[in-house]
């Protein structure tokens, strides 16, 4: 027993190891932009300049519209697949795979390709219009994620019984979906908006491709035109995600899977 458990610990540090020292170096190297000594000089520059408020607000904006998105589109076909059509769930899910196959590239020329301004809904030839285009692809590239954290939540709780239950209280399918399905999946939720959060901060070649000022995009400029920001960007980066992970984490111990109807 005592060497299976030394085992376990040993394997445990090296993999702990293999990940964590990487992001030490980075942490290292953004410290020496002050030659001789180590400084907060490169975090200043980052958060100084007036593009990285810019660019991250505007990310920050489209990950909720995304996430906005993303739930109209999943919450309730993940409902009504559970609830009344089981027999497609495989191939509903062969669907909601496609984006991690299919590259953001071929995704972003397709948008080009049919929504250009020669078109007959043409959507590039306006910045909203493009903000429109960027956040369905943004929802589709996290479609795997939410739909999988959605039907978890859906296949933790009785459906069946939780909507027989509030019709026969009277309630419509809407009021079923928005005031007993939803309340009770709300982790499951959390987990797939803070999944389709860091998604739409770090992605870079669907907002690149569509020329609009995203965080993604930002991040891959300052990696070409400075030397400790990167890192330093870098290590903001990973805080953003960490932070969203810690969130969830948070939140699914607070939240109580109690029934509502």
């Amino acid at each position: 027993m005592i060497g299976k458990r030394f085992w376990s610990w040993t394997i445990f540090a090296l993999a702990a190891l293999y990940f964590l020292l990487p992001l030490v170096g980075m942490l290292e190297f953004s410290l020496r932009a002050r030659r001789g000594a180590y400084s907060l000089d490169a975090y200043r520059n980052v958060l100084n300049d007036a593009q990285f408020h810019q660019t991250l607000g505007y990310s920050l904006i489209l990950s909720m519209s995304t996430v906005v998105l993303g739930l109209l589109i999943v919450a309730p076909t993940a409902f009504w697949v559970q609830l009344k059509i089981p027999r497609i769930r495989p191939l509903v899910e062969f669907i909601t795979l496609l984006p991690l196959v299919i590259p953001p590239i071929v995704i972003a020329f397709g948008y080009i390709r049919l929504y250009n301004t020669s078109s007959v809904l043409p959507l590039t030839g306006s910045a909203r219009g493009t903000d429109l285009l960027l956040t369905a692809g943004y929802a589709t590239l996290s479609l795997p994620y939410m739909y999988r954290a959605i039907d978890t939540g859906l296949r933790a709780i009785d459906i069946r019984t939780l909507t027989e239950a509030a019709q026969s209280l009277g309630a419509g399918w809407m009021t079923v979906l928005t005031r007993v399905v939803l309340p009770n999946i709300s982790v499951a939720i959390l987990s797939g908006s803070f999944l389709t959060f860091a998604i739409v901060i770090g992605e870079y070649v669907l907002a690149a491709l569509l020329d609009r000022p995203a965080f993604g995009p930002y991040m891959v400029w300052m990696g070409s035109n400075r030397a400790y920001e990167p890192a330093a960007l870098a290590v903001i980066s990973f805080g953003l995600t960490w932070a969203a992970m810690a969130a969830i984490q948070f939140l699914a111990r607070r939240g109580h899977h109690s029934v509502k109807v």
